[in-house]
């Protein structure tokens, strides 16, 4: 099976790394040349424990990880092609900046040849995969392509064995016959009975922004309770490790900071946010946590 990572930022090139290291021929493709002359190179872009040497492993030695600045090409004979570009906020509003996404799915679209499966692996808003199906069959047959969501969920610094040992897999699916290749993907996910949940395409969509909106909720309360330990002489310190003792709160996530910041949580728990108001849904929660992290280095800086 041959798998296309389009984007190689820290999704796309983590992702395909570990898909080479499940024994997948991979191919990323990149329209930045300077970016993947430097990959080339064994210059990384990020660091991430393991990253240089899985890169050695499957670009030079096994030649399971291959780098392309032609998607025409690169996505001919493709089964799989992911799209892992970026989805930056939107300065004003909040919500996610989709033109990238958009733009990649049009060129996927003139230039598939024969049946293929795509895949949004990058964040997006509920509904995004919809849109993205019907740019696709404006200029496809429909027995042509499958539209499937597969949410990351990468952590900095442990972003590989994320991917290798997961907490779960996420597939949303409109078909059996989508299904089946994404779990054909992950099939050596197996062996350590990972749980693979098979769901909608926008469930699928929305478990990973409410994922993230919830964790930075985590970090968020913390630190309003390590307001209010300053005030009345307690030790925030002892509050959030007998919490974190609960099993049912757990201990991750309750360390005391300037707040959440980061490529994802400020972007994804705004846009979610956005989504809420777009569907006339009140996410009360969701944007009391982003302005109180807004306030909170305002409060340290007190």
């Amino acid at each position: 099976m041959k798998i296309v990572m389009i984007g190689t930022g820290y999704v796309g090139l983590i992702s395909g790394l570990c898909f080479a290291e499940f024994g997948f021929q991979v191919t990323c493709v990149d329209k930045n040349k300077e970016h993947t002359d430097m990959l080339k190179q064994r210059k990384m872009p990020i660091y991430e424990p393991g990253l240089d040497n899985l890169f050695y492993k499957h670009y030079f030695k096994t030649k399971k990880l291959k780098l392309s600045n032609d998607l025409k090409k690169s996505i001919y004979n493709a089964n799989v092609v992911f799209i892992t570009v970026g989805t930056p906020s939107r300065r004003i509003v909040g919500d996610a900046d989709l033109k990238s996404v958009y733009k990649v799915t049009n060129e996927i679209a003139d230039n598939i040849k024969k049946y293929c499966l795509i895949v949004i692996k990058s964040t997006v808003p509920v509904g995004t995969s919809k849109k993205i199906k019907k740019i696709l069959e404006k200029k496809l047959q429909k027995n042509q392509f499958d539209v499937a969501s597969n949410p990351e969920f990468l952590s900095e610094g442990s972003a590989i064995e994320d991917f290798i040992r997961p907490s779960r897999v996420v597939i949303g699916v409109e078909s059996k016959k989508a299904e089946k290749l994404l779990k054909n993907l992950y099939r050596p996910l197996y062996l350590t009975k990972t749980p693979i949940i098979t769901t909608t395409i926008e469930t699928a969509e929305i478990i990973k922004y409410a994922s993230n909106s919830f964790l930075a909720t985590k970090i968020t309360f913390i630190n309003e309770v390590a307001n209010l330990c300053e005030k009345v002489g307690a030790n925030i310190q002892d509050v959030s490790k007998a919490m974190g003792l609960d099993e049912r709160i757990g201990s991750k996530f309750l360390h005391v900071g300037p707040g959440y910041g980061g490529s994802c949580f400020p972007k994804d728990v705004k846009a979610f946010a956005v989504t809420g108001k777009k569907y006339r849904t009140k996410m009360s929660i969701i944007e009391a946590v982003s302005n109180s992290n807004l306030q909170r280095p305002k409060d340290i800086a007190k």
